[in-house]
């Protein structure tokens, strides 16, 4: 199962990265004697009710798709990694005043966060990922913390301290990369929830702005398609969401279960 999924995800990474070679068509170019057609040899998932090539539009949707939950997972893992470590590691005042910290982020809906700073900044894809990353590191954060602590009661802790090794030399040179894979597994599955909240935001008309391609806004305007018998605009990319949410989860548990396979 979890060699399926890293093969849909490399399949995924690859049409991203060569969309303008790969895909059929302009993915903006609009037809409108076309509109709302079916599935052809020359539109192989048919068009959109602008006369777009779906499948070309599916094409592209993957860049954006991947970006915005890349960067995502990428600055909260190492902000989250960072305060988890600095919390367990240092102990006392410091992991209190953290772990509010924390809390406190973690109190505040990220959806609503992100609602807010396109309110400040406008739409695009920029402030729902800013706001996405902020609320991501609780999640990363109270995960390292947790972990770390167990670990820095460890044996082999105590006995690079009794060689003389100093407390930050023992963290990052050997409690950090005992922790690794557990943030690697939760990191795959925060980049597929995240790769939701950022098509539910272009869904919503907070992200990526028309006529640039994405999955949530491609399912915004396939819902009126809908209407008129027409599936395959909205239900393409809702299937592309679908699968790469399903196998970013299912590499993520593998990798949590060779961890707790590595621990037991």
């Amino acid at each position: 199962m979890q060699t399926a999924a890293l093969i849909v995800l490399a399949l995924i990474v690859l049409v991203a990265v060569f969309a303008p070679w790969i895909a059929p068509h302009d993915p903006n170019g609009l037809d409108l004697s076309a509109a709302l057609g079916g599935a052809s040899g020359d539109h192989p998932l048919g068009t959109d009710e602008s006369g777009r090539d779906v499948l070309s539009r599916l094409i592209y949707g993957a860049r954006t798709g991947l970006l915005g939950p890349l960067v995502v997972v990428v600055v909260s893992t190492a902000l989250g990694a960072a305060v988890g470590v600095a919390a367990a590691w240092c102990g006392g005042w410091v992991d209190a005043l953290l772990s509010r910290a924390m809390d406190l982020v973690f109190a505040l809906p990220g959806l609503l966060l992100a609602i807010v700073l396109v309110a400040v900044f406008g739409p695009g894809l920029t402030a729902p990922t800013v706001a996405m990353s902020i609320a991501y590191v609780p999640y990363v954060g109270r995960l390292v913390r947790n972990v770390a602590v167990q670990e820095a009661t460890r044996p082999y802790v105590q006995s690079y301290r009794v060689q003389g090794w100093s407390g930050w030399t023992i963290c990052l040179r050997h409690l950090v990369p005992n922790i690794a894979p557990l943030v690697l597994a939760q990191s795959a599955m925060n980049f597929g929830y995240a790769l939701m909240d950022l098509a539910a935001l272009s869904f919503l008309g907070f992200g990526v702005q028309p006529p640039g391609a994405d999955w949530g806004a491609m399912i915004n305007n396939g819902a009126n398609a809908l209407l008129q018998g027409a599936a395959m605009p909205a239900l393409a990319p809702g299937a592309a969401i679908v699968v790469a949410v399903v196998a970013f989860g299912v590499v993520g548990e593998g990798v949590a279960d060779r961890v707790a396979k590595r621990e037991a």
